[in-house]
């Protein structure tokens, strides 16, 4: 069975296509919130935290331009517009949550629901490269906070031990992992 994280980002990305895709069609009414409740209805026991999947559905919905535009980079040889609706959405949330729930969601929990669910939902090598974008994502943002922490050799080990970031090599390991489906899956 899965736990209700997991069922509830399975929700937001039926819910994040559906809306999508609407308004590519130009359906002026759809409203993410409509298409959440009406997604959600026969989860809403199984879930518990039905607020989880509305905040991440609003949050993810409002941002889809900014959210394009960061991946870009990330696959430049796929622009965005050519990624699957579901991919582009998976890779959506991905980085949303890496970018912006890293307090409630470990980054590693982040990567592999992302490939969890393109495994799910996705083409067949789907996983791999979400996996590919996000692990370059998760990269780029954790680099950043380490930048200015050059100042020794010793300050920077104690740095990294006291560190719950990962490197590359531990990136690494967590694509593996997912690949051999010993990561955790619950958030």
């Amino acid at each position: 069975m899965a736990s209700n994280r997991h069922l509830g980002r399975i929700i937001v990305l039926q819910s994040l296509y559906e809306y999508e895709f609407r308004k590519g069609a130009g359906d002026a009414t759809a409203e993410i919130d409509t298409i959440v409740a009406k997604n959600i209805e026969p989860y809403a026991k199984a879930l518990g935290d039905t607020e989880f999947v509305y905040n991440l559905a609003r949050a993810v919905s409002d941002e889809f331009a900014t959210l394009d535009a960061a991946l870009q980079p990330l696959a430049p040889e796929w622009p965005i517009s050519t990624i699957a609706a579901i991919d582009r959405n998976v890779l959506r949330m991905g980085l949303y949550e890496l970018q912006s729930s890293a307090e409630t969601v470990p980054p590693k929990v982040a990567i592999n629901e992302a490939v969890e669910l393109a495994k799910a939902f996705g083409s067949d090598n789907s996983s791999k490269f979400i996996n590919g974008v996000l692990g370059t994502a998760y990269r780029q943002i954790y680099n950043e906070d380490n930048s200015g922490e050059e100042k020794n050799h010793e300050e920077k080990k104690q740095s990294e031990v006291k560190s719950e970031k990962i490197t590359d090599a531990e990136a690494s390991a967590v694509a593996e992992d997912v690949h051999t489906g010993e990561a955790a899956t619950a958030a």
